[in-house]
C-alpha cells in the first residue's frame, strides 16, 4: 500500500479513536453507548491485526470509518435523540427521528462491500452478478443476526434496552431496519462495485 494511503488510514483510525474517547467520556448513558459502539471496538483490533497481510481497498476503509462514526454518534446521543435526525424529521414531517435508519443502511452497505472484496480477492468467486448476490445475502443475514442480538438485549436488560433498541414505538422497526440494510447493500452493489474493482486490481498489481 502506498505511503500516502497508509497515512490516510492512520488519520481515519485516529479520528475514530478520538471520537470513541470523547463520546465515551461525555456520554450520559454509558451502557447504551457501549452497546452501540461495540462493533467499532471489535472491528478496530481486527483491522489493525489484518492490515499488513490483507489490507483493504481505500474505498472500504472510508466506508468503514464513516460507518464507525455513524455508530459512535448514535451511541453518544442514542439514536432516537441525534440532532441530525430531528432536523431530517422536521424537514420531511416524519413521525420519528430517522437517524437509526442511516445506521442500518450502513449496516447493509459495509458488510456487502467487505464480503464482496473478500470473496473476489481470495478467489472464491469472480466479480459479477453472483458476487453481488452473495454479498447482499450476507449483508441481509448480518442484519437479521443483529436484530436477534437486539432482541436478546431487550430480554436481558428489560426497560434498560429501550434506548439501545431505538424503536420509538414503531411495531415494524425490526422489519424496516432489515429493509434499510438490504437497501444499503443493494446501493453498494449497484453504485460502488466498479470503483471497488479498480482498487482491487491496483492492490493485485
Amino acid at each position: 500500500m502506498p505511503a500516502s494511503q497508509r497515512q490516510i488510514c492512520l488519520v481515519q483510525a485516529a479520528v475514530v479513536i478520538a471520537a470513541l474517547i470523547v463520546t465515551g467520556v461525555a456520554t450520559r448513558d454509558r451502557l447504551t453507548w457501549l452497546l452501540e459502539v461495540l462493533p467499532v471496538l471489535i472491528a478496530l483490533p481486527l483491522m489493525a491485526g489484518s492490515y499488513r497481510r490483507f489490507p483493504l481497498t481505500p474505498l472500504l476503509y472510508w466506508v468503514i470509518a464513516c460507518h464507525a462514526l455513524v455508530l459512535i454518534i448514535g451511541g453518544f446521543w442514542t439514536y432516537a435523540h441525534v440532532p441530525l435526525g430531528f432536523w431530517v424529521q422536521d424537514l420531511f414531517s416524519l413521525s420519528r427521528n430517522p437517524y437509526d435508519k442511516l445506521g442500518h443502511f450502513m449496516q447493509g452497505l459495509t458488510p456487502a462491500l467487505l464480503t464482496r472484496e473478500i470473496l473476489i480477492r481470495r478467489g472464491y468467486i469472480r466479480a459479477g452478478k453472483m458476487a453481488a448476490f452473495l454479498a447482499i445475502c450476507v449483508a441481509g443475514a448480518f442484519s437479521a443476526c443483529y436484530e436477534l442480538i437486539e432482541w436478546g438485549a431487550a430480554v436481558a436488560l428489560g426497560q434498560g434496552a429501550d434506548e439501545f433498541l431505538g424503536t420509538q414505538g414503531d411495531p415494524w422497526d425490526t422489519q424496516s431496519d432489515m429493509l434499510m440494510a438490504l437497501i444499503g447493500a443493494s446501493v453498494a452493489m449497484s453504485v460502488l462495485t466498479r470503483w471497488q474493482d479498480r482498487q482491487i486490481q491496483a492492490i493485485r498489481h
